[in-house]
């Protein structure tokens, strides 16, 4: 793909999105449904009065805190559990019936062990995340081909260099994509935390907006605030994936 176009198609699409948007909201004749230029006005509203950054700035915290959390202690575990067969079939089958467990679930229990605040939020965020990284880095070291491990050997590498210059390079890609995994599926959640558990955030914004004086010209620039967001965290991990593929010789399509 040409660089012009990375660029132009998707701006293209977006406009023709608006188009559509505006189309409806004008054969429908709803009163409810804002308009671009009113979603707009709304954004300008809340930028205005300093609303919309520290919104911005609260739930990228906590959605930090909780993945940074997650991402400490599910990348040494699954390491753990693809090494060693043995932590492996002790440990899996409880992993395997916590994770399919929605961390929605959890917000009760999120509630009484933390109260109504930010620590609710963030074990939230790293419930959520923590599976993905944990379960992707196991596969990725499990999946390593026993010849990667033998010709390591063979070289004389200790346990410490075989870790670090063989299965760590070899299951990165799996990592890597767990990471995003995770990512994506902590910034849903930091949303619908927000909405329960805390007084701030975008998430806060959204049900706030609505239940206070059906602003529904912010609930929609909350939402479009989100995407735009959840875009740009995708693009820096796609971003690592590349840097992850020169480091180490992987050609990623």
């Amino acid at each position: 793909m040409k660089p012009w176009e990375r660029i132009a198609l998707p701006v293209a699409a977006g406009a023709v999105i608006v188009a559509i948007w505006i189309a409806a909201v004008h054969v429908s004749g709803t009163t409810v449904f804002p308009l671009p230029q009113r979603v707009l006005a709304g954004t300008q509203e809340l930028a205005g009065k300093g609303v919309l950054g520290s919104y911005v700035r609260d739930s990228l915290m906590r959605v930090g805190a909780g993945y940074l959390l997650a991402l400490v202690a599910g990348i040494p575990l699954g390491i753990a559990l693809g090494w060693y067969p043995l932590a492996a079939r002790s440990f899996n089958p409880l992993i395997q019936m916590l994770r399919p467990i929605s961390p929605l679930a959890w917000i009760p229990i999120s509630i009484v062990l933390f109260g109504v605040g930010d620590e609710a939020a963030v074990f939230l965020i790293f419930l959520a995340s923590f599976f993905p990284i944990v379960t992707q880095t196991m596969n990725g070291v499990k999946e390593v081909p026993e010849m990667f491990r033998l010709a390591g050997l063979n070289f004389g590498l200790s346990a410490a260099q075989l870790f670090r210059r063989v299965l760590f390079p070899a299951a990165l890609p799996q990592i890597v994509m767990g990471l995003r995994i995770a990512l994506g599926i902590a910034w849903l959640v930091v949303v619908a935390a927000e909405m329960i558990a805390v007084d701030s955030g975008l998430g806060y914004l959204i049900i706030d907006a609505r239940n206070a004086g059906k602003r529904y010209d912010l609930v929609v620039a909350g939402m479009l605030m989100i995407g735009l967001i959840g875009l740009a965290l995708d693009t820096a991990i796609r971003r690592l994936e590349t840097l992850r593929a020169l480091r180490w010789g992987f050609r990623h399509e």
